[in-house]
């Protein structure tokens, strides 16, 4: 997917990047590649493979219009927590990312973008949920641990009337069946499934879960009873 590409794609989906938003894109993908011979953060490299297999397939949780406060669980290099906040700049995102290197990257990429109201936080996830409970709008991860743990540990950080959004590859649909105990336990219903494909075939399955209900307060629990005992 060449830029003209990527910009078409998006705008098929009504996204409409500005040139700002463009030359974030760039620096970005110069910045992560750069980036990537101190540590890994990710196995493609190329320009035109960053433009599809991160950006745009990033992008593809939005669906509607996103307001409000973004949680982005095991943020890694950005993906989806940066790519969002650049396509939608009004939003206030959390990049909660328990690799302390890697907040180092994102924090500098951060400054390289001049992105604002976007906090970094190099914490897990579960303990960010137990002190921060049904205070974002959105929490949000991408290809991160097996469904009905990522639900636990982020769920109870989302507020009544808010939304997890979970990006799976084909394995998506199968993982929901398998999570359903957990999906209700901490509150959530599905609202939306989505099915799409990137341009070399994969699969891409996008779910939109609204809270319903308060989380018990006795979740998340630690992670280790969590992986150990899964709802």
């Amino acid at each position: 997917m060449d830029l003209n590409e990527f910009k078409k794609a998006l705008k098929d989906r009504n996204i409409e990047l500005s040139d700002r938003m463009i030359e974030q894109f760039n620096i970005y993908a110069e910045y992560l590649v750069e980036y990537n011979e101190k540590i890994n953060l990710t196995s493609i490299t190329e320009y035109e493979q960053i433009l599809e297999k991160h950006f745009y397939d990033s992008l593809l949780l939005i669906d509607r219009k996103l307001e409000g406060s973004f949680a982005d669980i095991g943020s890694g290099a950005g993906f989806p927590g940066v790519v969002v906040k650049i396509a939608v700049p009004e939003l206030k995102v959390k990049l909660i990312e328990p690799i302390h290197k890697r907040c180092v990257f994102l924090e500098s990429l951060v400054e390289k973008l001049g992105l604002k109201d976007i906090e970094i936080i190099n914490e897990r996830a579960e303990d960010y949920s137990l002190k921060h409970r049904e205070s974002v709008d959105y929490a949000t991860a991408r290809a991160v641990s097996n469904l009905n743990a990522l639900i636990e540990v982020s769920g109870a950080m989302v507020k009544k009337g808010g939304y997890f959004i979970c990006l799976r590859g084909k394995e998506g649909l199968e993982e929901i069946d398998k999570a359903s105990k957990a999906i209700e336990t901490m509150g959530f219903s599905v609202e939306s499934i989505r099915n799409e494909q990137l341009s070399n075939g994969d699969q891409r399955v996008i779910s939109y879960f609204k809270k319903q209900r308060n989380t018990p307060l006795k979740y998340p629990r630690k992670y280790n009873i969590i992986k150990k005992n899964p709802l």
